[in-house]
């Protein structure tokens, strides 16, 4: 059995996405190849699009949103194909040679534009075997309703169906299996434990301060508002990931309170474990990570387009609380502490949207539909 996923590098969520469903289908024995679809075709356009992603939603938020917000509300073409297909046409010849050439039992896409060429391979008739879609975030992103031909679309909750009826699926398309993470994150370890084990008060209320992988947001202005609203009272682990310079802000700040100042680490999952509640960036996998570990959210800095549809999902699911121009994270970290019947309330809100089986169940469906081809051959 042999399983092709595309992803897009755009960020780093479509791609930490396809490694957890290639490490779970190498652990059964299933040859598994992630192919970053544009960098195969063209490195350079790889490049130059991750670079543009990054720059836009870092330093031209304004202009990022204005563009996603027009790519949300454009019209559905009325010519056989959309400009956004007439743009990926010139990859589907190498793609579609690819696949040729490797002969995979199924594909999964990650992202809507791997997602709109094998739409169009699947219309021409170029490829017979099963394709599947993952969103990662907690939207339909716009170009999904190019990418209606393909078989199925695995969706992080089963509330998303109305969106993806919007955007053509049929309800047989459908699978709300969660956004794949890393299974290290279906595990829990008692939170005093954990925080021994970083060196941390066991019994001191502790909250985990993120930024993402690139370190994004004002860390250091949340970490003073923290300090000077609680003190010593609290402990805080803040995680720059590969921000250097936002992680040595943070070394060199005198606080009162206990602080844990990290770059980018590989167990996240033992952080969770740690602590009380999350101040993060709606990033999909993040959010994913968090829910899977029955974490309480608090949302800050999202990146206007899909962090910003993210909030308003968790928000309107009751499993995170939001920061705005008057109400700033230290006191929705204080309510939250001071506050336990809300935090319970909110942690039997995630208990209904985890997902901490996510990977397993993708690559187990993916594995039958390979598995029922061969025997319908």
């Amino acid at each position: 059995m042999r399983i092709l996923i595309l992803s897009v590098t755009a960020g780093e969520g479509h791609n930490s996405t396809a490694k957890a469903m290639r490490s779970y289908f190498a652990e059964k024995g299933v040859e598994c190849d992630i192919l970053d679809t544009y960098g195969y075709v063209s490195p350079a356009l790889s490049q130059s699009l991750n670079r543009a992603y990054l720059w836009a939603s870092s330093k031209a938020k304004g202009a990022y949103k204005i563009g996603y917000s027009l790519a949300e509300k454009r019209r559905p073409s009325v010519t056989e194909f959309s400009p956004s297909q007439l743009v990926n046409m010139p990859f589907a010849h190498e793609i579609r040679d690819y696949i040729a050439l490797n002969r995979p039992d199924a594909i999964i896409f990650t992202h809507p534009f791997a997602g709109m060429i094998l739409d169009d391979l699947k219309k021409q008739g170029a490829i017979v075997m099963p394709t599947v879609g993952i969103l990662t975030d907690f939207t339909f992103h716009p170009f999904w309703e190019d990418c209606t031909a393909n078989d199925f679309v695995i969706m992080p909750a089963r509330s998303l169906r109305h969106q993806a009826y919007r955007k053509g699926f049929r309800e047989e398309q459908l699978r709300d299996f969660g956004i794949p993470i890393h299974p290290k994150f279906a595990e829990k370890a008692p939170k005093a434990d954990a925080r021994r084990a970083l060196g941390l008060d066991p019994d001191k209320n502790t909250v985990l301060l993120m930024g993402g992988s690139m370190g994004y947001g004002n860390m250091g202005t949340i970490l003073a508002q923290l300090d000077a609203a609680v003190g010593d009272s609290l402990q805080i682990i803040a995680v720059c990931g590969n921000n250097t310079k936002a992680k040595a802000d943070l070394e060199a700040m005198e606080t009162r309170c206990r602080l844990l100042p990290l770059g980018f680490v590989d167990y996240v999952d033992r952080l969770m474990d740690a602590a009380d509640c999350i101040v993060t960036k709606p990033g999909g996998l993040t959010t994913s990570e968090a829910l899977a570990k029955g974490l309480p959210m608090v949302i800050v800095n999202p990146i206007p387009g899909q962090e910003a549809r993210n909030a308003q999902f968790l928000l309107n699911s009751g499993t995170a609380v939001a920061t705005h121009d008057m109400c700033t994270a230290d006191e929705l970290v204080i309510r939250l502490m001071d506050e336990p019947r809300r935090l319970e309330a909110m942690r039997l809100s995630i208990e209904e949207l985890r997902h901490p089986t996510s990977t397993q169940d993708v690559c187990e469906f993916v594995m039958r539909l390979c598995a029922e081809r061969t025997q319908s051959r």
